[in-house]
C-alpha cells in the first residue's frame, strides 16, 4: 500500500497542487494538514461538526477506486442489497464480464456501503432500518460523486464535497478531496481555477481555520507596487470597476451640475482613482470648476497598497485637480467603516454633499452578525446628512444571509462568470493572470465558505435587499440618466460582447452572459 500525500510546490506567491498516483487510500478519520496549502491552516485543526461520531470501521479505496470495507468488528455481518433487504449478495455475484469499470465500482460500493451490523444491542427494527437509511443515502451520494467525477463534472463534484462538508461525512469528504485534487487546477479552464480556491476555501472550513487563512491571505499580500500591478491588471482586463465607477460619477455630475462647493464623502477610496475622471469633467464645466473637497475614508490596513498613507492620495488628486483648475481640498480618513460617526466627516453649510459606496457596504455587519448593525447605522447616519445624491455600486448576489449550500453555490456561480469573463482579455500562458486571480479574488471565495459569524466579511446583498435597506433608511431613488447609460454602452464596447447592460427601474444591472454581476445605482 502506498500511503497518499499531498505535495505543496510554492512558486513566489502562487499555490501548485501535486499529487503522486493512489494505489490505495484509507478513509479513517485523519487531519486535514495534508491538504493544505497555505501554511496558516495549521493553526486549529477541530472538525466543526456538532456530532462527529466516528465508527472503528473504516472504508479504503482499491487501486481502481472501488471500496472496501475494513471493520474492526468480528461479529458475522450480512451484505443486504437496497432492492431486497433481506437477500444476501456475495462479493463475487456483483460483477459480470460485460460490465464497464463504473459499473464495477458501482457495484463494489453497493456492497460495502450496504452493510448494517446486526449484533448490536439497540432496538433491532428500528436502528435497522435508521442504519439502512443512512447507508442507502451514503450509497446514492457515492453513486452521483462517482458518475460525476468519470464525466469530469467538476462543478457537480464541488457541490457534493460541499454538501459532505455540511453532513460532516469525514470518509466521503476526504475522499473527494483527494479527487478534486486532480480536477482542479491554478492555470486550467476557468471552472478548474476557481475550483482550485473554492477546494481551498472547503479545506480551511473543515479544519476550522477559514479566519486564519483568510487573515494570512491579506498579511501575505505582496508588497505595494506588485499589488498595485495585479489591481491595475484586472482593472483593465474586466469592465466591472470602470463600470462602477463611472456610473457612480455620472450621478454625482449630474447632482451637483448647478452647486458651487461640492463635498464628496468616499467611504473607500482606496488610490483614489475614481475621481480622476471627474474632477477632469468638472474641470471643463461651462461657467467654470465648483470648490471641490473630497473626504477619503479607508481602513487603515490598506495603506500598505498605497505604498503609504492616506495623504499620498489627496497629493496626487491635488495635483491632478491643479492641472485642471479645480478648487480642491483633501481630507484623509484612516479608519474602518464601523467605526464612522458624524463628526469625523467635517460636512460643512452651504456644500452640496455626495456620498459614495463602491463596494464597500457588503463588508458591513448587518442584523444577522451584530445587534449594532452597521449596515443600517451607517445607512441612517448618511441619512442625517441631508446629501444631495448618495451612489452604491455592489455585487449581484445573495451571500449574506445564505445557509452554505445555498451560499456554496451562489459562489460558485458569481465567480465563475468572473473567471470566465478574465479569460477574454487575459491568456491562459500571461504571466501574471494566476497572480491577479490569486490577490484579487481567492481572498473572497476563501472567506464565503471557509468563515461564518463576524469573521465572514463577504456578504453581498442582491439589489432589491439593498432598495429594502434605503428605503427604511428614508431615502429615495435617484435614477441614473441616459447619458450614464450611454457612456456605460460606449465603454463595453472595448470589451467583449458578452457582457450585457441593463437598465431596470433606473439602475444599472452589467452581466456576463446574461447573468447580472454588478449593480449600480443612486439615492438621495
Amino acid at each position: 500500500m502506498e500511503a497518499t500525500q499531498k505535495h505543496i510546490i510554492q512558486d513566489g506567491s502562487s499555490m501548485f497542487y501535486h499529487q503522486p498516483s493512489v494505489k490505495q487510500m484509507d478513509i479513517s478519520v485523519q487531519t486535514f494538514d495534508s491538504y493544505c496549502t497555505l501554511e496558516s491552516s495549521s493553526g486549529t485543526k477541530s472538525h466543526p461538526c456538532p456530532n462527529n461520531n466516528i465508527t472503528s470501521s473504516t472504508t479504503s479505496f482499491s487501486s481502481n477506486g472501488s471500496p472496501v470495507s475494513h471493520s474492526n468488528n468480528n461479529n458475522n455481518t450480512s451484505h443486504l442489497s437496497p432492492d431486497n433487504n433481506n437477500s444476501p449478495l456475495s462479493g463475487s455475484s456483483a460483477t459480470n464480464n460485460n460490465e464497464t469499470e463504473l459499473s464495477l465500482m458501482l457495484k463494489d460500493l453497493e456492497t460495502a456501503m450496504m452493510e448494517p451490523d446486526l449484533d448490536n444491542s439497540f432496538n433491532g427494527y428500528e436502528f435497522g432500518q435508521q442504519q439502512q437509511q443512512q447507508h442507502r443515502a451514503a450509497s446514492s451520494a457515492m453513486y452521483r460523486s462517482m458518475e460525476m467525477i468519470s464525466r469530469g463534472d467538476l462543478k457537480g463534484t464541488l457541490y457534493e464535497c460541499a454538501k459532505a462538508v455540511e453532513n460532516c461525512d469525514v470518509a466521503m469528504t476526504d475522499w473527494l478531496i483527494s479527487q478534486l485534487q486532480q480536477m482542479v487546477s491554478v492555470s486550467g479552464e476557468p471552472v478548474q481555477r476557481l475550483g482550485a480556491y473554492m477546494l481551498e476555501g472547503l479545506v480551511a472550513r473543515l479544519a476550522s481555520s477559514g479566519s486564519s487563512i483568510y487573515k494570512a491571505l491579506r498579511c501575505k499580500d505582496p508588497t505595494g507596487p506588485e499589488l498595485l500591478t495585479y489591481m491595475h491588471i484586472l482593472y483593465e482586463a474586466c469592465p466591472y470597476f470602470k463600470f462602477g465607477y463611472e456610473s457612480a460619477n455620472g450621478a454625482i455630475a449630474e447632482a451637483v451640475k448647478n452647486e458651487s462647493f461640492v463635498h464628496i464623502i468616499d467611504f473607500q477610496i482606496s488610490q483614489g482613482g475614481q475621481w480622476v475622471s471627474l474632477i477632469r469633467a468638472l474641470g471643463a464645466r461651462p461657467g467654470g470648476p465648483p470648490r471641490v473637497r473630497i473626504t477619503g475614508i479607508d481602513d487603515p490596513r490598506s495603506s500598505f497598497a498605497r505604498q503609504g498613507g492616506l495623504e499620498l492620495v489627496g497629493q496626487r488628486l491635488g495635483k491632478l485637480a491643479e492641472m485642471c483648475g479645480v478648487p480642491f481640498e483633501f481630507h484623509g480618513a484612516a479608519l474602518c467603516c464601523t467605526e464612522v460617526e458624524i463628526e469625523k466627516l467635517g460636512v460643512r453649510n452651504g456644500e452640496a454633499l455626495a456620498v459614495n459606496f463602491p463596494l464597500v457596504l457588503h463588508h458591513m455587519p448587518d442584523e444577522s452578525v451584530t445587534v449594532e448593525n452597521h449596515r443600517d447605522r451607517l445607512l441612517r447616519l448618511v441619512k442625517r446628512l441631508s446629501p444631495n445624491v448618495v451612489t452604491l455600486v455592489e455585487q449581484e448576489a445573495n451571500t449574506n444571509t445564505a445557509p452554505f449550500l445555498p451560499r456554496f453555490v451562489e459562489t460558485m456561480n458569481h465567480y465563475l462568470a468572473v473567471f470566465e469573463s478574465i479569460d477574454v482579455k487575459l491568456a491562459r500562458d500571461h504571466k501574471e493572470r494566476i497572480n491577479v486571480e490569486q490577490h484579487c479574488l481567492a481572498r473572497e471565495v476563501v472567506n464565503l465558505i471557509a468563515c461564518e459569524g463576524v469573521e465572514r466579511e463577504e456578504r453581498h446583498e442582491p439589489l432589491g435587499k439593498w432598495r429594502s435597506r434605503f428605503h427604511m433608511a428614508g431615502f429615495k431613488p435617484y435614477p441614473l440618466s441616459s447619458y450614464v447609460n450611454a457612456t456605460i454602452k460606449g465603454l463595453l464596447e472595448s470589451y467583449s460582447e458578452k457582457y450585457t447592460l441593463e437598465e431596470r427601474d433606473g439602475a444599472l444591472y452589467l452581466g456576463w452572459k446574461n447573468q447580472p454581476l454588478i449593480t449600480s445605482c443612486a439615492w438621495r
